[in-house]
């Protein structure tokens, strides 16, 4: 009688390879296992898939999903300018339900009954996940193995990888740092960063240079979208994950992206963190700046509101959601006019807006400007006043600070 199959998200770690070998010998489960290529700057994608078939799985896909990542994602994160807690730009919120899209894909494939995650029992990425699978197959279950064995901390899984014979990571005990990594930026905690009076250390950041060490003349750039997709850096073309990829060398070489905050987990407590996103960070900048000319005012103010509905939809795992499909629906609609070009000044750690236009920016010069020339009615203005501040009149006269009510 054939095992059931299980279909784990694998990064070919010290978490997921211990993994492979628990949900084998403790579920007593055949296991599949997805390695997702979401522009991680990890490197060696065959030698991990090398280790899991040698580990004894039926099969390790190893799945290039950077431009899928990029169109599917990152262009509804850039629409709804996705800024959880209005701090910083959603990273592995975006990735999570793109990976667990796959899981359930191959597990039709090969006809599992589960699939299974590394994630801990205290992050927002177990939710993820989860929310995710539960939204594609509600019949698959979902084994979190670092939630159900008794490895504490992380010299017990290296312990436990030694007596099953799985291949140890070197250094798998010396990195200070968790860190989750994507196109669109890291993520980094734990280590030195878990007293939030500590000032991260120079070896946190790996994407941006210290603001101190970047040229002591500003760098200009340009970047063009078309109906709110980023298309060009510069005047040159390009698809959006290799737009990322620019921006992040870019900035980053100006000292551009760096984040140290203090978040609200989905599961109720706060957690410091460190994002480095330079290149995430440089686009909603300068996607915020086009709309400012190109949506009307209060579809604009409307917009600003529901984009934290939006981030924060997402941060809870409800990718796929109604909620977040009627949202994104919505965002979609405001962008139909979001065309035109943004010009960045970055300098020493900064980023600026310095310029932009769009063929059909709202922004009109003659209502706008002080001159002679102003097309603006100054006369209007009185009339409107009196319509506009006529309950607030009212109010005063009857119940406000002056009335007679107000003083009896």
């Amino acid at each position: 009688m054939s095992k059931e199959k299980v279909v784990l998200a694998y990064s070919g770690g010290l978490d997921t390879s211990v993994c492979v070998k628990w949900l084998q010998d403790e579920k007593n489960l055949d296991v599949v296992c997805v390695c997702g290529n979401v522009g991680q700057e990890e490197t060696g994608l065959d030698a991990k898939k090398q280790k899991a078939l040698d580990l004894g799985v039926l099969d390790c896909q190893v799945l290039d999903l950077r431009d899928e990542f990029s169109d599917e994602f990152l262009t509804k994160a850039i629409a709804a300018n996705s800024m959880y807690e209005n701090k910083y730009p959603l990273l592995s919120a975006l990735s999570r339900p793109l990976l667990a899209k796959k899981l359930v894909e191959v597990a039709h494939e090969f006809g599992a009954t589960c699939v299974a995650h590394g994630c801990t029992g205290k992050g927002n990425d177990q939710v993820r996940f989860e929310a995710a699978v539960k939204a594609l197959d509600p019949e698959l279950k979902v084994i979190a193995p670092v939630r159900e064995w008794d490895l504490k901390c992380r010299p017990d899984e290296v312990a436990y990888a030694h007596a099953h014979n799985v291949p140890v990571p070197e250094g798998a005990n010396d990195n200070p740092y968790s860190i989750d990594d994507n196109l669109w930026g890291r993520a980094i905690e734990c280590g030195h960063l878990e007293d939030p009076w500590n000032e991260p250390l120079d070896d946190a950041w790996v994407m941006t240079k210290n603001p101190e060490d970047t040229p002591d003349t500003p760098t200009y750039t340009e970047i063009e979208f078309e109906a709110g997709k980023p298309v060009a850096v510069d005047g040159k073309k390009m698809k959006l994950s290799e737009i990322v990829i620019a921006l992040n060398k870019i900035s980053g070489d100006n000292g551009f992206g760096r984040l140290d905050l203090v978040e609200d987990r989905l599961v109720g407590l706060k957690s410091r963190e460190c994002y480095e996103v330079p290149g995430a960070l440089t686009l909603i900048t300068a996607h915020k700046a086009l709309e400012d000319i190109c949506v009307e005012g209060e579809l604009l103010k409307t917009k600003i509101k529901l984009e934290q509905d939006w981030a924060t939809a997402v941060y809870n795992g409800q990718w796929y959601s109604p909620l977040k499909n009627a949202l994104d629906a919505f965002m979609a609609d405001t962008q139909k006019f979001v065309t035109g070009t943004v010009r960045l000044k970055f300098f020493k750690g900064n980023c600026h807006v310095v310029g932009r236009k769009s063929p059909f920016s709202l922004y009109d010069y003659g209502l706008a400007t002080y001159d002679c020339d102003t097309t603006f009615d100054e006369k209007a203005s009185a009339g409107f006043i009196e319509i506009d501040t006529l309950s607030l009149k009212t109010w005063a006269k009857v119940q406000g600070p002056s009335s007679a009510a107000a003083q009896a």
